[in-house]
């Protein structure tokens, strides 16, 4: 029989241990802290986001780690998470986001590559997240994803400049700053 994981659970869990912890679909994912190249692009990127979302009063844009509780069963931290000013209400009182916020971005290590292209990427489309973000530094693209009638589409990938990058309009990002 198989155990089947909580939020309660996932917040009984250690931190600053070395681990990542993730709860999907009731079962624990485990995966290293990210490397130093991985949070330097997160670092760069969550600048260039933070800029237009307060120049333009979005709502809000954090850095993992913030927990996102899609279901008691699936409790993910993304690497970067938007909420738009009218979803603010989906901040929870224990400091978590519970619910879907606008905007889901993954920055791909080679440890968690598998498991943001696909387990996260059918969660995040599962519980209604509109937009999600895999950020490819080898690839040098940003893949976008929307979701239409509940489903994501095929990736729009973006390189080079990357100008109206959804849900964000009017941003522009020279995408090299990012790699650099």
């Amino acid at each position: 029989m198989r155990t089947v994981l909580t939020y309660e659970d996932y917040a009984a869990l250690p931190s600053g241990d070395g681990w990542r912890y993730e709860i999907h679909d009731g079962e624990l994912s485990v995966s290293p802290t990210p490397t130093f190249r991985h949070q330097q692009i997160i670092t760069r990127l969550l600048g260039i986001l933070h800029r237009h979302v307060v120049a333009h009063d979005l709502g809000e844009v954090v850095p993992s780690p913030i927990t996102v509780v899609l279901s008691d069963t699936s409790v993910v931290e993304p690497d970067i998470v938007y909420i738009a000013k009218e979803q603010m209400g989906i901040i929870g009182a224990r400091g978590t986001i519970d619910g879907a916020p606008m905007l889901a971005i993954e920055v791909l290590s080679p440890s968690t590559a598998r498991l943001d292209r696909q387990t996260k990427k059918q969660l995040f489309e599962r519980y209604g997240v509109p937009w999600y973000w895999i950020v490819d530094a080898d690839a040098r693209c940003i893949d976008v994803y929307q979701a239409v009638s509940g489903s994501y589409g095929p990736a729009d990938r973006r390189g080079g400049t990357l100008a109206e990058l959804p849900p964000f309009s009017g941003l522009t990002i020279d995408a090299s700053t990012l790699w650099q």
